[in-house]
């Protein structure tokens, strides 16, 4: 599984050369932001699934923060931000709109997506709160499923391998 995330996702070296996540500095250099064990892989994971629906440019840049002041696995976070692309957005925010307006009990506007921060700073008032109010709805409990999802897919890959290993030594053996 590590080998498998760690031919996925970005090098260190080229998050860390960055031009945007230079502010970050000395954090950058924490081993611990790049290392694949289970507590900080999966907290990587469940922070990339929220910033995700954050209907806000430069997801991939407070992902990065987060798990830097978090200590969390940084190219995870950075990676797992991608579920919301420029082809999944407008269905997505869509979606998490309607969420919104019907959690703020206010009828849904009728709108057409653009993917612009002109148009959506244009829009901010209008979509602005039901947008909001349901892309953290929607990414808080998409991180918090994805939290326990990982950790128990990690912990039953663990398990299962340790089985396996026990069987092959009692039989060899």
């Amino acid at each position: 599984m590590k080998s498998f995330l760690q031919r996925y996702l970005p090098d260190p070296q080229h998050l860390r050369a960055h031009k945007n996540l230079r502010f970050l500095g000395e954090l950058l250099h924490d081993p611990r932001l790049w290392h694949f064990s289970r507590r900080p892989t999966v907290r990587g994971l469940a922070a990339g699934m929220f910033f995700a629906f954050v209907p806000f440019p430069w997801q991939m840049l407070l992902a990065a923060t987060a798990a830097a002041w978090l200590r969390f696995n940084l190219p995870v976070a950075v990676a797992m931000v991608w579920i919301t692309n420029p082809l999944t957005m407008p269905p997505i925010f869509y979606l998490t709109y309607r969420l919104g307006a019907w959690l703020l009990g206010s009828p849904p506007q009728s709108w057409t997506f653009e993917l612009s921060l002109h148009w959506l700073l244009q829009q901010a008032g209008t979509i602005g709160p039901p947008l909001l109010v349901g892309s953290l709805v929607v990414g808080m409990v998409a991180g918090v499923f994805t939290f326990c999802a990982a950790h128990l897919f990690w912990r039953w890959y663990i398990v299962n391998k340790f089985r396996r290993r026990r069987r092959v030594a009692t039989c060899s053996g």
